[in-house]
């Protein structure tokens, strides 16, 4: 799931994809109705994968908290962002129980239910490119310890003389 091409735009609500850069921003185009505009380097732009989620222990990555709530819901959408604050709080804590619930506000909880069920609709939300890329991350690290010839050590070769 890459995510670092999925933005969200200070002052805009939704999220966009960027679909090319120019020389003072980005063009991107708007996931909710298609619409193609720049988004301004002055602006505050957000990569999906820069955000991350107060946690109890340390921040965790929307990534994560996105995978998370995608394996527990099967894939499916979510509870509506218009939801009651109690009802979004009780849902975000049984998906993300180490949540920091002083630090993490509603409105934080319902952006990333918007969001969550925004990627979930364009098909953008995919595990198996996740799983992928950790095999070929394992088996790289398998290739290269198997291949390698371990040197023998000097007290070793002294020993045997």
């Amino acid at each position: 799931m890459d995510l670092s091409k999925i933005l969200s735009i200070s002052g805009k609500p939704g999220l966009y994809q960027t679909m090319a850069q120019t020389k003072n921003g980005l063009v991107v185009e708007s996931l909710a109705d298609g619409k193609k505009f720049t988004a301004f380097s002055h602006e505050k732009i957000s990569s999906m994968e820069e955000i991350s989620i107060y946690t109890t222990d340390e921040d965790r990555p929307l990534k994560e908290v996105l995978k998370s709530i995608f394996t527990k819901q099967e894939g499916k959408k979510i509870l509506s962002h218009k939801s009651s604050a109690t009802e979004l709080k009780a849902f975000f804590k049984e998906m993300v129980p180490d949540y920091d619930d002083e630090n993490v506000y509603v409105s934080d909880i319902k952006k990333v239910v918007n969001w969550y069920n925004t990627l979930v609709e364009h098909d953008l939300l995919d595990l198996e490119e996740d799983e992928v890329e950790e095999v070929d991350k394992d088996e790289k690290e398998k290739g290269n310890t198997e291949g390698e010839e371990k040197p023998e050590s000097p007290t070793t070769e002294t020993e045997e003389k």
